[in-house]
């Protein structure tokens, strides 16, 4: 089975001790280990998959405790970098009664986005499933080039480029530079992880089938689209399937979407499934695939922190008989 490489932030989510109330509101926080890709290698490693991260930390305490649990989950640590001109990201997530989620960053600059283009290592994209990144770490500073370079170098060796938007608007100076960066990006990619709440503010349409035929044209192979309790679809331009929400209700929702691409792609991996194969792929399979990672994240959300939610192969063949 290929490995996975990702690219972008890991930071530390500190998560409400409580749920209910808003971050000015909440008295006690959790620090988990986060980042959308670092989620992404984690569920899919603790799958059974081999994951490496590219990234850079502060030398801190932080990012002590982000390279020892990683680590601990199976993930490739090897090419994190560190580095003192900036200190690792920080995450202040609240959850609210109607179960969104309200966010403050302290990442102005993070170590993360000091992360240069030249510090991409070419050798980890040989015999490399896929990449995957999100939207996070597109601004304007060397993050965005690395991620040229990593997708340079992932296409040059046959990998399959995944992309998460994982829209983060307070994280930007405007939502205009957001869309644009967002926008540059599609056509790298051949999987499209998409959200329902991210669908109109990527592509100006209410309604997943009338965003298709432009997203394919973009060149994008297969289209995965989340839409929480309520299920997840996926589209090829020869295929679609669908599956329903499954009946579980949320202690923490962090990290789910990240847990689906995650355990999504570590199937495909498993299966040995190429760009090619995908696009001739029938709706029953799509079905297969979808079905595992319903379950996946319908499990990874009844528990807190993202990476340490996620269940292994084993326990996810208890719950698939």
């Amino acid at each position: 089975m290929k490995h996975l490489v990702a690219i972008g932030e890991a930071l530390i989510d500190f998560a409400p001790q409580q749920a209910g109330s808003p971050i000015k509101h909440t008295e006690c926080f959790l620090p988990k280990v986060g980042g959308a890709p670092a989620n992404v290698c984690g569920a899919y490693a603790r799958l059974g998959g081999r994951a490496v991260m590219l990234t850079q930390l502060g030398k801190d305490p932080f990012g002590d405790k982000i390279v020892e649990e990683l680590a601990d989950s199976g993930i490739n640590v090897d090419h994190i970098s560190r580095t003192d001109e900036a200190n690792t990201s920080l995450a202040f997530v609240a959850l609210m009664e109607n179960g969104d989620r309200e966010f403050s960053f302290y990442r102005k600059p993070g170590a993360d986005m000091l992360y240069q283009p030249e510090q991409v290592p070419e050798n980890v994209f040989r015999d490399a499933y896929a990449l995957h990144f999100c939207s996070v770490s597109l601004g304007d500073f060397p993050m965005k080039e690395a991620h040229k370079k990593a997708i340079e170098y992932a296409s040059k060796a046959g990998a399959v480029i995944s992309f998460d938007p994982n829209l983060r608007p307070q994280l930007w100076e405007d939502e205009e530079k957001l869309c644009t960066a967002v926008k540059e990006f599609l056509p790298y990619s051949d999987i499209l992880k998409l959200s329902d709440e991210e669908l109109f503010f990527i592509t100006g349409k209410e309604q997943i089938q009338d965003a298709l035929e432009d997203l394919f044209d973009l060149g994008i192979s297969v289209v995965l689209y989340t839409k929480g309790s309520h299920g997840a679809e996926v589209y090829t331009r020869k295929a679609s399937a669908s599956v329903p929400g499954r009946d579980k209700k949320a202690v923490d929702t962090t990290g789910a979407g990240d847990g689906f691409i995650g355990s999504f792609l570590n199937q495909l991996a498993f299966d040995g499934k190429s760009l090619e194969d995908m696009k001739q792929m029938t709706s029953e399979q799509w079905e297969h695939y979808l079905t595992f990672s319903n379950v996946f994240c319908g499990e990874s959300i009844q528990k807190k922190g993202a990476i340490s939610s996620y269940i292994t192969r084993e326990q996810m063949q208890t719950l698939l008989v």
